[in-house]
C-alpha cells in the first residue's frame, strides 16, 4: 500500500466522523447523513482498493483505463451533488418567497386597521 492510500484512509475516516458527529449534534437529518456516509464508503473502498476498483469500474464502463473510469465517476457524483445543492437553494429560495408573501400581506391587514382605527379617532 502506497503512503497515499494511507493518507487517503485517514481523511475519508476523519471525515465519517464528523458526519457522525454532525449527525448526533441534530445538525445534519438522516437522508444527509446517509448520503455522506455512502460517499465517503464508497471514497474509502477506493483508497483501499484503488487499482482494482478502477479496473472493475474501467470493466462495466468499457472504457481503456482505469483512471479515465475513476474520473468519470467522480465527475457524475459532482453533478450529483451540484444538484443536491441546486435543490436546496430553490427550495429555499422558494421557502423565503412565500414567507415574504405572507408577511406583505399581513402587514397590508395591519394598515388596514390602523387606518380605520385612526378614521374613528
Amino acid at each position: 500500500m502506497y503512503a497515499v492510500q494511507y493518507m487517503a484512509i485517514v481523511v475519508v475516516l476523519a471525515l465519517m466522523l464528523y458526519v457522525l458527529g454532525k449527525y448526533g449534534k441534530k445538525e445534519f437529518e438522516w437522508g444527509d447523513f446517509l448520503f455522506w456516509e455512502v460517499i465517503l464508503l464508497g471514497l474509502l473502498i477506493v483508497a483501499i482498493f484503488p487499482l482494482e476498483m478502477a479496473n472493475e469500474i474501467r470493466r462495466l464502463l468499457g472504457l481503456g483505463r482505469g483512471l479515465d473510469a475513476l474520473f468519470v465517476i467522480a465527475i457524475g457524483l459532482s453533478y450529483l451533488l451540484i444538484l443536491k445543492v441546486y435543490v436546496a437553494v430553490d427550495r429555499t429560495e422558494r421557502e423565503i418567497t412565500e414567507l415574504t408573501r405572507r408577511i406583505a400581506i399581513e402587514m397590508e391587514e395591519i394598515n388596514r386597521r390602523l387606518e380605520e382605527i385612526n378614521k374613528k379617532l
